[in-house]
């Protein structure tokens, strides 16, 4: 088949499976989930043995080690993979609840349920464990599910794959719910793109080159991030110590993530916290670009920052600092640089954390704590397809309830409109 009939194959297999499967009751895909977490487990070695076949191959096409760690499988993380699963299937279900109800004059009961989304496509790189997850948080929420892996991991995907749907039918769920692309080609995300036929939506999970061509090419609506410009305002009245850990902790902790610092801004009346978290982060190996005015003021010697690092998302170990005279100041930096996914205030001052907390205009706001807890499993949510920066459906750490909509439950007994 070519890639057009095998991407509307995987297509219409999932739209079919989807009908069947939002009927399904909540114990039922929660057995499944549990019955796919376990089939992980009797499948490790196959799913190991398919994954040594992506590492050979990304070792020969020369990936990153970073790449290949995230790409790596062995016994303890297909492990993890099954209790993600397991974790989903615990969750509270999101499917069926009345989320508002009321009677109008005539008498008819209104109620607005949550229900599946339908078919949602999961375009996503190199983590294997992504196969899973999705397939999960699908599940969980009624939907059925096409995914398109990276060309990385196409061995492990498939092998993950076949093993859920395997379980997941045996479990009384309908063939097609979880549905993958069998092909590498790079027109099949094209061709995911548009079939709004049979796909509900869309969540790319990847960089931003992925993201900006998925959206670009979309007749399907599309859940999105497309950068983590992070941003941390640390005030006049910020406690030293505190914005020393939290400022660490949001850089060095993980800084190849999007809910990694990126931007800092710090109040020219801080001059001693200043200096406290530019030693810090020198010292676990940061490179520091300040504004000239940071690089005058602190007494270590650091890089001098241009204006397009205050728009970069390293993913690295590199932080941007610039020095602020007002919180009126910080909230203008970071209005003008941010993505909208996270950011954070440090201060004792309540007054101004409950301002910045109400103006500024991103996913997740934070007063005293990291960005780094941006994080659906952190959220209590459970696992996350990603942390999207929309405004429309679903914002931040995309769940299990992010994978739903509602309708209109209308009861009566003769009502008519006059």
């Amino acid at each position: 088949m070519s890639v057009q009939q095998q991407v509307t194959h995987a297509a219409s297999s999932a739209r079919r499976a989807s009908r069947t499967l939002a009927s399904i009751s909540a114990e039922q895909r929660a057995d499944a989930l549990r019955a796919m977490a376990q089939a992980l487990r009797d499948h490790s070695a196959g799913i190991i043995a398919a994954n040594a076949n992506d590492m050979k191959a990304g070792s020969e096409a020369g990936l990153s080690a970073a790449m290949l760690d995230r790409l790596m499988l062995d016994d303890e993380r297909v492990e993890k993979i099954a209790v993600a699963l397991e974790e989903i299937a615990d969750l509270p279900d999101p499917v069926g609840d009345v989320l508002a109800e009321w009677t109008i004059d005539n008498g008819l009961l209104i109620q607005r349920v949550s229900v599946p989304i339908g078919v949602i496509g999961i375009i996503y790189e190199s983590r294997p464990n992504v196969t899973a997850d999705a397939a999960g948080l699908c599940i969980k929420s009624g939907n059925a599910c096409v995914l398109r892996g990276g060309s990385e991991a196409i061995h492990s995907n498939l092998a993950i794959a076949a093993v859920l749907q395997d379980a997941a039918e045996a479990a009384g769920l309908p063939a097609g719910c979880i549905s993958i692309v069998p092909v590498t080609d790079r027109d099949a995300v094209g061709v995911m793109c548009r079939l709004p036929e049979y796909i509900d939506m869309i969540i790319p999970r990847g960089g931003e080159g992925l993201i900006r061509a998925v959206t670009e090419n979309a007749q399907v609506p599309v859940l999105k991030h497309y950068r983590g410009m992070t941003q941390i305002y640390v005030d006049e009245a910020a406690d030293r110590d505190r914005a020393v850990t939290l400022v660490h902790n949001a850089k060095v902790q993980r800084p190849g993530v999007c809910n990694a610092v990126e931007n800092l801004y710090v109040h020219s009346g801080a001059p001693g916290v200043l200096n406290a978290i530019v030693s810090d982060l020198l010292a676990a190996g940061v490179e520091v670009r300040g504004c000239p005015r940071t690089v005058e003021m602190v007494d270590a010697e650091i890089v001098a920052a241009t204006d397009e690092d205050f728009d970069t998302e390293y993913l690295d170990l590199i932080l941007a600092v610039k020095v602020v005279d007002s919180l009126d100041e910080a909230l203008e930096q970071i209005a003008e640089h941010t993505s909208g996914l996270a950011e954070a205030i440090i201060t004792e001052d309540q007054e101004a954390a409950d301002r910045f907390l109400r103006e500024v205009d991103s996913a997740a706001v934070y007063h005293n704590a990291s960005t780094r807890l941006t994080d659906g499993g952190v959220f209590g949510l459970g696992a996350e397809i990603g942390v999207s920066t929309d405004k429309i459906h679903a914002r931040g750490p995309v769940g299990a309830a992010q994978l739903t909509i509602f309708k209109y439950v209308c009861r009566g007994d003769g009502q008519i409109r006059s």
